[in-house]
């Protein structure tokens, strides 16, 4: 797998960008973007989509609207999954992935999950049959911010992250991990505590057994809520990958590991035995 950015330092650039400057993205630049997306490998295996928007040559652009939240954007993505059993973990995994390499050249984007008018964008989109039109995001250069957007930043606590001990765990959900204890793993954990989410709820917690991490969800399993956690494991997979770590992921048995009523098993990324 060729990730095409540093996935350190894009992680630490990301952020959700709402005001978008007036500067068309080349067509060139949405051709180099759409061959990238073709090329993301998705461990969840639902079928995703991604297609631009331009608003100016829709036929209904007047109605493409974003509420208010999104301001001098003419270009958009929308994202489409096959309705399976893993789509809202695939939308996380993949589109996250295509966010930081959009982010990687110079572009912003800012994930919408219903604040848009999806009647009007579906309209417009080519989805394909047995699909969910699942989330929509501008795409273009960033300007300025707008006084608004730092309040709204500052509302949702945009940039504060919970610590390691409430995420991270050694055998139960009794023991915090120690980040020394899993070697290289830790930037890998770190970027998944920096990952965004809805709300900034952070909803993945690990618990590691030896050279295993298993990913929980904390909280209701409502489509974004596992959108999130596809977009945290995403961020886990690439800098493990980055960091020259090998593994894979798969379901185990974690019945042994006992939950709290809100905690829902996803997945686990067993990794070759490290120092």
């Amino acid at each position: 797998m060729e990730i095409g950015f540093s996935v350190n330092e894009t992680v630490k650039q990301r952020i959700s960008v709402r005001t978008y400057a007036d500067t068309p993205v080349p067509q060139a630049v949405r051709e180099q973007i759409l061959q990238y997306a073709r090329g993301i490998e998705n461990p969840f295996g639902a079928d995703v989509q991604v297609q631009f928007i331009e608003k100016e040559t829709a036929a209904n652009g007047e109605k493409l609207g974003t509420y208010g939240f999104i301001k001098g954007a003419r270009l958009f993505m929308g994202v489409t999954v096959k309705d399976t059993d893993k789509a809202a973990e695939s939308v996380g995994y993949v589109f996250e992935q295509l966010v930081l390499y959009m982010t990687s050249l110079g572009l912003g984007t800012c994930w919408l999950g219903g604040t848009f008018n999806k009647s009007a964008f579906a309209e417009v989109m080519c989805i394909p049959e047995g699909h969910l039109f699942s989330i929509l995001s501008p795409v273009g250069y960033p300007a300025k911010q707008r006084l608004t957007e730092k309040v709204f930043r500052t509302s949702l606590k945009a940039d504060a992250r919970k610590p390691s001990d409430q995420l991270f765990f050694t055998d139960s959900f009794k023991t915090p991990l120690q980040l020394q204890s899993v070697g290289d793993y830790a930037q890998a954990l770190e970027n998944l505590r920096l990952a965004p989410s809805a709300r900034n709820i952070q909803p993945w917690r690990v618990v590691v057994e030896k050279n295993v991490f298993h990913f929980f969800k904390k909280g209701n399993m409502q489509f974004m809520q596992k959108v999130d956690l596809g977009i945290g494991i995403n961020h886990f997979c690439l800098t493990a990958h980055e960091s020259g770590l090998h593994g894979k992921l798969e379901n185990r048995d974690v019945s042994h590991i006992a939950l709290q009523n809100d905690m829902t098993y996803i997945t686990s990324w067993v990794a070759e035995p490290y120092v």
